[in-house]
C-alpha cells in the first residue's frame, strides 16, 4: 500500500506539469491541423503540396528540437540542484545553439527547395509548394529559439504562460490564415502561399512576447543569464551537445522514417498524400498528450538526479508510462471507430476521406506504441541516457519500419494503409526496448546518479 501510495504521489505531479505543456503543444500542433483544414478548402493538390512541405521541413526542425532536448533536462538539474546560475547559463548557451543551427539549417533547406523536383512528386504539388516553401523555411529561427526559451520556463516549473501565448498565436494563425488564404480585409487569395505568412508572422510575433515576459518575470529571476554577451563556455556547450547530438539522432530517426513514408506514399498519387496527411494530422495531435508527460516526466526525473532523490526515479517514469498507456488507448478507440468523420472535417473528396479513415484504423493500433515509446525515450533522456536510445530507434525505424512499409506498401497490394503498418511495426519495438532500458537503469535505488554538471 506504501509502494501504491508513493507511486500515486508521484504521477499526479508528472500530470500536473504535463497539462500545460499538453496544452502548449496541441497550440503548436494547431497551427499545423488549421492549415491543413483551412487549405484543404482550396483543394485537393495544395492540401498534398502542404504536406510534402510539411515532410520536408520537418527534418529541419526535428534535428533543431532535438539538439534543445538537453536545455531542459540541465536546467531542471540545476533547479535540483539549487543551482540557478546554472540554468541561466544553459539557457544562454541552449539560445546560441539555437540560432546558429538555424540558420545553418535554414541555408541547407534553400539548397534543397531547388531541387524539390528530385523527390519524385506528382508535378502538380511540385508547381504548388514553391512559394509555402521558402516561407515555412524562413520562420524555422523563431521556431527554434522561442522551443528553447519555452522549455527552459517549463523546466522552472512555469509551464502556464508559455502554453497561453502559444494558444494566442494559434489564433492569430487562423486568423491570418483567413486573411491570407481566402483574400479576407483587402488582401489578395493567395492559397497556400497566404498560410505560409500566416505561419511565419504568428511564430515571430510568439517568441517576441515570450521573451518579453521572461525577461520581466520576477520570480524567474535568479534563473535569467546574468550576462547574454561575452565568451560562450566549452564545457557548457560540451555537456548540451552530448545529450542534444543523440536526441537528435532519436527524433531524426522516427521523423526521417516519417518523412520517407510521406514521400514513399506521394508516389501514390495526390489522393493517397492527402490522405496520410490528414490520417498524420490526427495521429500527430493526439501524440502531443503523450509527448506533452513525456516531457514532464523527463524534466522531473533530471530534478530528482539532480537533488540526489533516486528512489523516487522509478516511480517518476513508471506512472509516466502507464498514464500514457491509458491516453493512447482511448484515443485508439476513437480513431478506429470515428475515422471518417475526422477525415471528413479536412475535405470533402470521398476517396480522400474514405482512404484516410482507413489509414486512422492502422493508427489506431500505432497509438499505443508510439505513446510509449515517446515517453520511454523522454525519461531515459532525463537520466542523460541517450546513446542506446539512439540506437533502438534506428533499429526501430530504418530496419524495421520503413523496409516493411516499403515492401507491404510499394512491393505488395495494400498501398498507403501498408506503409502505416510498417511504422506501427517499429513504433513497437521501439516501445518495448525502450521501456525495458528504463526499467533496467532503474531497478535499484542507486545504480543511476546525475550526470556532472558543466565546469563554472
Amino acid at each position: 500500500m506504501d509502494r501504491h501510495r508513493r507511486y500515486w504521489r508521484e504521477l499526479r505531479p508528472t500530470l500536473a506539469l504535463a497539462a500545460p505543456i499538453i496544452f502548449g503543444q496541441l497550440s503548436q500542433m494547431a497551427i499545423n491541423v488549421t492549415d491543413s483544414v483551412m487549405i484543404g478548402r482550396v483543394g485537393t493538390v495544395p492540401l498534398a503540396a502542404s504536406a510534402f512541405v510539411g515532410s520536408v521541413f520537418g527534418m529541419g526542425f526535428i534535428l533543431g528540437a532535438g539538439l534543445l532536448t538537453a536545455v531542459p533536462v540541465l536546467v531542471a538539474r540545476a533547479r535540483g540542484a539549487e543551482e540557478p546560475q546554472e540554468a541561466g547559463e544553459v539557457l544562454r548557451h541552449g539560445v546560441f545553439i539555437a540560432t546558429i543551427f538555424s540558420l545553418l539549417e535554414m541555408l541547407v533547406l534553400a539548397i534543397v527547395g531547388m531541387q524539390l523536383h528530385r523527390f519524385g512528386q506528382p508535378p502538380e504539388v511540385i508547381a504548388e509548394a514553391g512559394p509555402y516553401y521558402a516561407l515555412i523555411v524562413a520562420s524555422l529561427l523563431p521556431a527554434l529559439v522561442f522551443q528553447a526559451f519555452r522549455q527552459y520556463a517549463e523546466s522552472l516549473g512555469r509551464p502556464w504562460i508559455p502554453m497561453a501565448i502559444m494558444s494566442a498565436g494559434v489564433l492569430l494563425n487562423v486568423f491570418l490564415n483567413w486573411v491570407f488564404i481566402y483574400g479576407k480585409l483587402g488582401s489578395p487569395a493567395l492559397g497556400l502561399a497566404g498560410a505560409g505568412i500566416a505561419t511565419l508572422l504568428a511564430r515571430i510575433l510568439s517568441l517576441v512576447v515570450l521573451v518579453a515576459w521572461l525577461h520581466r518575470e520576477t520570480e524567474l529571476r535568479p534563473y535569467w543569464p546574468a550576462r547574454w554577451r561575452g565568451a560562450l563556455l566549452r564545457d557548457h556547450l560540451r555537456e548540451l551537445l552530448r545529450i542534444g547530438v543523440p536526441a537528435a539522432g532519436q527524433l531524426m530517426f522516427e521523423g526521417g522514417a516519417f518523412t520517407v513514408a510521406a514521400l514513399i506514399v506521394g508516389w501514390l498519387g495526390a489522393v493517397s498524400l492527402a490522405a496520410h496527411q490528414i490520417a498524420l494530422s490526427c495521429a500527430a495531435t493526439t501524440f502531443m498528450f503523450t509527448l506533452g508527460i513525456s516531457s514532464a516526466a523527463s524534466m522531473r526525473v533530471a530534478q530528482a538526479a539532480g537533488a540526489g532523490e533516486h528512489d523516487r526515479l522509478r516511480p517518476i517514469g513508471l506512472t509516466a508510462l502507464a498514464a500514457g498507456l491509458v491516453c493512447m488507448t482511448l484515443f485508439a478507440v476513437v480513431f478506429a471507430t470515428a475515422g471518417d468523420v475526422l477525415a471528413g472535417w479536412f475535405v470533402k473528396d470521398a476517396v480522400v476521406v474514405e482512404l484516410a479513415a482507413n489509414l486512422l484504423i492502422v493508427a489506431a493500433v500505432f497509438q499505443v506504441f508510439d505513446g510509449t515509446q515517446v515517453i520511454g525515450a523522454g525519461i531515459l533522456r532525463g537520466l542523460t541516457d541517450v546513446r542506446i536510445p539512439t540506437a533502438i530507434t534506428f533499429v526501430a525505424y530504418w530496419l524495421i519500419a520503413l523496409p516493411s512499409g516499403y515492401w507491404f506498401g510499394v512491393r505488395g497490394s495494400a498501398g498507403a494503409v501498408g506503409v502505416w503498418f510498417g511504422l506501427a511495426a517499429g513504433l513497437a519495438f521501439a516501445a518495448v526496448f525502450l521501456a525495458l532500458r528504463f526499467a533496467v537503469l532503474t531497478k535499484g535505488k542507486h545504480e543511476v546518479g546525475p550526470a556532472p554538471m558543466p565546469a563554472k
